[in-house]
């Protein structure tokens, strides 16, 4: 049995509680969201369960009064300048910590001096840490790293993830534009609240996999207009706005293309998958036809963490150098 807490309860942390509460090995002690309308009610009302005698703590010390987990999930923000600090907190606490935070995956490249933080406050409380999720974190990174083990010789790696994003939850069709204008899909993007995070962390993890030194990762992001009205996302598109958006991650080395990683959601896509191409000896391709469901993936893989993060050397891990992910039901 290992004893969680969890921490930030927006639709995908509920989620993460639903699928925890499924697995006989977890027990769930407690949990954290300082919002108003969350801190203070019963954690099983908060998800839409039945109730589970668990009151929601606004802060980590209060909760850490009255129980004493092992790990730490924590689907609270994408910035790793945000999470920082409640990383530290965890890992003083003595928790290992698994994080939905997507800049986390593999910030050694992007932000490496809050990763030294992060990795040296592990490493003296004993504890690891990882970033993890469908995309970065598995399908897009970890995922096709694993796959070059069939090869001889890898000269280049492409990723095609394409969904349509009516199935998905509200807050990742707000993130990707649908439904906006374009004037104002332009100005989400240029003020940086728009966009899929994680691109350049998971060319950054291929390449880290792989051995190669990038001399750059570059991106590119447009939005997806729709060309006919669309019914089915969580509001009514109209034919010329957004429905998504469409975004490229380029790593390149020896001025040559190496990696290419392109992302593409919208509400209303005719055709969702998942594709992973590796040019080498021997080439290899690997096609999910329908496509992985993000929301779901992302919770059962936070879960599916929590035996790698508890065998792992303390500090800060990622995807390709912890203990093997895969499903279990039992420790």
């Amino acid at each position: 049995m290992i004893k969680i807490i969890h921490l930030g309860l927006g639709p995908l942390g509920q989620k993460i509680i639903k699928f925890a509460l499924e697995r006989p090995f977890i027990r769930i002690i407690a949990a954290v969201d300082p919002a108003p309308d969350i801190a203070g009610r019963d954690l099983g009302e908060v998800c839409g369960l039945e109730k589970m005698n668990l009151v929601v703590n606004p802060d980590l010390v209060t909760a850490l009064k009255i129980a004493k987990p092992a790990v730490a999930l924590v689907s609270t923000v994408s910035s790793l300048k945000k999470l920082e600090p409640q990383v530290i907190e965890l890992a003083k606490a003595g928790l290992h910590i698994v994080s939905t935070c997507e800049e986390l995956s593999f910030p050694w490249k992007t932000q490496p001096q809050i990763a030294k933080r992060i990795d040296e406050v592990c490493r003296e409380n004993n504890v690891a840490c990882v970033g993890t999720g469908v995309n970065p974190g598995y399908l897009m990174d970890f995922l096709p790293s694993v796959l070059t083990g069939l090869c001889q010789r890898v000269d280049q790696v492409k990723v095609h993830r394409v969904q349509d994003a009516s199935s998905r939850r509200v807050p990742f069709q707000q993130k990707i534009g649908a439904g906006l204008t374009l004037p104002q899909f332009h100005e989400k993007v240029t003020a940086g609240t728009l966009r899929h995070v994680g691109l350049t962390e998971s060319a950054h993890m291929i390449a880290h996999h792989l051995g190669w030194k990038l001399e750059k990762v570059t991106e590119d992001l447009n939005p997806v207009i729709a060309e006919k009205d669309i019914v089915g996302g969580y509001i009514p598109i109209t034919r010329g706005l957004a429905c998504g958006v469409a975004q490229v991650a380029r790593g390149f080395m020896n001025r040559k293309e190496v990696i290419l990683l392109q992302f593409r959601a919208a509400v209303g896509e005719p055709e969702s998958f998942d594709r992973i191409e590796i040019k080498g000896v021997p080439d290899v391709v690997s096609t999910i036809a329908g496509g992985v469901n993000g929301d779901i993936a992302t919770c059962a893989i936070t879960i599916n963490a929590i035996r790698s993060v508890v065998n792992s050397r303390p500090g800060l891990r990622t995807m390709v150098d912890m203990y093997p992910l895969g499903y279990f039901d039992t420790i």
